[in-house]
């Protein structure tokens, strides 16, 4: 028999293992009616719009048009350890994990992972969403770092589990933000070392707390009795962008950074459900550091799982953190402005059963004006889904929660139970459509669909936007706001897809009529629009290529047509990793992809430890994509 370390399971299997959820009573009641032919089918035709989602994309207007958009032959499957694009395109390694942003870095030391001196000097680990800026002549990319692979980056360790503060501030620093400028040389992209906007954000730099929470007594600390000054960003997952040129970055599973070495230590309430547990999550940051010692500083997890914006241009600026937006595990912040210049933002809080929302600001964007208040002050929504295929915001208010607008922005998921929210299944990023107004989500997976509640006791019923139980596929959502106007509080909702595989499954599972044997994936997660209108999709699931997922092979970026319901296969990547976060010059003849915890060799040969990456995509004929 062999220990089991829990250190390798998902974020939201470890909230599980330590919290698990109640069974449900009716679950075979449910499971009959979700899988009947009358209930499973009468669901999705409900859709109205949806006519993408079952394959009948021919029937809709320009879908004929719509065959002639995709510039590339699509790819098959693949499962190997390297990255895979269409005939007549390249790709080449930007950056990995380990390279220096400034000249005076020492090499990669593959022994080592690099010394703790140089984490927050060097390209960090496990890069997730990007955004690309034009900064005058200066091209540049702002990237996230969303967690570490501890047995990789500090391979001198058991398990890499942490032996010192030394060991937890190496951590620490490979985690966060990049922001790089880069440029095309004879020999391709690169990054431009030394440059002053290069910086790395950590979980060690001062951030302002900003909005109705700011100074609130739950986020008051020790070392902080303002309440208004944190210290780092945490587990950045999903990006975003303003119009007035800042980048967003989205704080997501941060609970497993706290922990106490105090057992017995009675943990406030709130913790729950936001799965913040006395032992941690195999970090080991609250051994070392006593900031992260809940027993010590109990505010201190409520001062992490916002929005956070930074300037790129700037690399002495502080980044704030949005309270206004929201305390929840974000994935990203996809922001449009409405037809009054209002600002609205879309955001997903990604575990099993939770929520999707939005925010409008108060105030309207204007070019050249003052942008500060924007994302401080506005209301705050979340959304329920009904089954003839409307839907609702509902707004996340005093009136309406009962709560004070200081404690929705902390304690939001508590204040969206209040209100009913439809519990969804894992919402990761959304994309909005830069043609038409309507926006799209990615709803992963979720196993336990119809079986068990949230982590606040919210019923999971199997329906409407999520309409198979045990969900190992995931599906993406699409809504069209009423009056073509995001602010609007109605709107009608579909399904674009439903990943499935129909080589193995003849009912729901096998997904919807646009998914085929050439196309086959699983777990949607990162999404983004070109500026054509098509919707590129990139996956993090399931890899094993056997079984239920026989025939998928590595994760991969596949792109849809909104119009026809087409997809097609684009990319794959590695054995082991995810494909996360696009990126696109401001020409659109190159393509950042973002290639997260690959297995050896990748990218740099065996022998060698695996170092997530940015790969540039671009076209032979030096054509544009997207």
């Amino acid at each position: 028999m062999t220990d089991f370390n829990d250190l390798t399971l998902s974020a939201d299997d470890w909230d599980e293992l330590h919290d698990p959820r109640p069974d449900e009573t009716d679950f075979d009641r449910v499971i009959a009616a979700a899988l009947s032919r009358r209930g499973f089918l009468s669901g999705l035709v409900a859709f109205g719009s949806g006519a993408a989602a079952m394959g009948l994309g021919a029937a809709l207007p320009g879908a004929a048009r719509a065959e002639g958009r995709f510039a590339f032959t699509p790819i098959a499957a693949q499962a190997d350890t390297t990255v895979h694009v269409p005939e007549g395109y390249d790709w080449q390694v930007l950056v990995r994990w380990g390279d220096g942003l400034f000249s005076d870095v020492a090499d990669f030391d593959n022994a080592t992972g690099g010394a703790e001196g140089d984490a927050d000097r060097v390209f960090g680990e496990n890069n997730d969403g990007m955004e690309f800026f034009l900064l005058g002549d200066r091209q540049v990319i702002a990237v996230n770092h969303e967690y570490v692979n501890r047995d990789v980056n500090l391979p001198q360790r058991a398990d890499g589990t942490p032996e010192s503060l030394e060991d937890v501030r190496k951590l620490q620093k490979l985690q966060g933000v990049t922001v790089m400028e880069v440029a095309e040389g004879a020999q391709g992209w690169h990054v431009v070392k030394d440059s002053p906007v290069n910086r790395r954000i950590t979980h060690l730099t001062p951030m302002t707390l900003s909005g109705p929470a700011a100074g609130h007594e739950l986020l008051r600390t020790k070392a902080d009795p303002t309440g208004r000054q944190a210290l780092g960003t945490f587990n950045n997952c999903g990006s975003g962008r303003t119009p007035w040129g800042t980048y967003l970055t989205c704080e997501e599973n941060f609970n497993g950074y706290f922990g106490t070495t105090d057992a017995g230590a009675a943990l406030p309430e709130d913790y729950a459900r936001y799965g913040i547990r006395a032992e941690g999550r195999g970090y080991d940051y609250h051994k070392y550091d006593a900031r992260f010692d809940v027993a010590q500083n109990p505010a201190e997890p409520r001062r992490a799982g916002y929005v956070v914006e930074i300037d790129p241009s700037d690399a002495s600026s502080t980044p704030v953190k949005r309270t206004a937006l929201g305390r929840f595990k974000h994935e990203n912040a996809e922001l449009v402005l409405a037809p009054d210049g209002r600002v609205v933002v879309y955001m997903g809080d990604d575990e099993r059963g939770e929520f999707l929302y939005k925010y409008v600001s108060e105030g309207s964007y204007a070019p050249g004006g003052d942008t500060s208040g924007l994302l401080d002050r506005g209301t705050l929504y979340v959304a329920r889904f009904d089954e003839d295929g409307t839907g609702r915001w509902l707004a996340l208010t005093p009136e309406t929660t009962g709560m004070a607008l200081a404690e929705i922005c902390i304690l939001t998921r508590q204040a969206a139970s209040i209100v009913g929210a439809t519990t969804m299944d894992r919402p990761e990023w959304v994309a909005t459509n830069p043609l038409r107004a309507e926006g799209y989500c990615a709803l992963t997976n979720n196993k336990n669909r119809g079986i068990k509640p949230n982590a606040g006791g919210d019923a999971t019923p199997v329906g409407g936007p999520n309409p198979r139980a045990e969900n190992h596929y995931g599906q993406i959502l699409r809504w069209r706001p009423a009056g073509e106007d995001h602010t609007a509080e109605a709107f009608t909702w579909d399904l674009y897809v439903m990943a499935g595989n129909p080589t193995v499954h003849g009912d729901a599972y096998a997904g919807s009529a646009n998914i085929h044997e050439g196309n086959l994936f699983n777990s949607p997660d990162g999404m983004a629009f070109d500026s054509t209108g098509l919707l590129w999709i990139q996956t993090d699931g399931d890899d094993g290529n056997e079984g239920d997922f026989a025939g998928m092979g590595n994760n991969q970026m596949l792109v849809g047509d909104p119009v026809s319901g087409r997809i097609e296969r684009f990319l794959t990547g590695p054995n082991g990793c995810e494909v996360t976060g696009l990126a696109w010059s401001a020409d659109r003849r190159a393509m950042f992809v973002g290639i997260q915890h690959p297995d050896a060799p990748f990218p740099d040969g065996e022998g060698r430890l695996p170092r997530s990456s940015i790969v540039v995509v671009t076209r032979a004929d030096g054509g544009a994509i997207g």
